[in-house]
């Protein structure tokens, strides 16, 4: 793995691709970003607090779900092949995915 312009950069191809979802999560990204526009509207609009709370609410638990299906094909490709590997890659693979974990559950 190397650091470009603040980019992260890896040798292989990310899990996502391999199983023909980065279409699923672009859609739902797309329907997150409208989300938002309309969590925007709401605000301009001056809608009633508890309905722009709920629309929150959505779109947190719309980002959650993006998070944990990216962290299990992470889990299941990444930190598998690495552990498969061993050596220090297979711990980095796996404070990575810690890591990635400890913020979600932060959030």
């Amino acid at each position: 793995m190397t650091e470009k312009a603040g980019e992260r950069q890896t040798a292989h191809q990310h899990s996502y691709i391999h199983n023909n979802s980065k279409d699923d999560y672009l859609k739902r990204l797309r329907r997150i970003e409208g989300q938002a526009r309309g969590l925007q509207r709401m605000v301009e609009e001056e809608q009633y607090c508890i309905d722009i709370l709920t629309q929150v609410s959505a779109m947190t638990k719309a980002l959650q779900s993006v998070a944990l299906g990216l962290l299990d094909e992470h889990m299941a490709h990444c930190v598998v092949d690495a552990v498969r590997e061993g050596g220090h890659e297979s711990e980095l693979k796996l404070k990575e995915a810690s890591d990635a974990i400890a913020r979600l559950v932060r959030s």
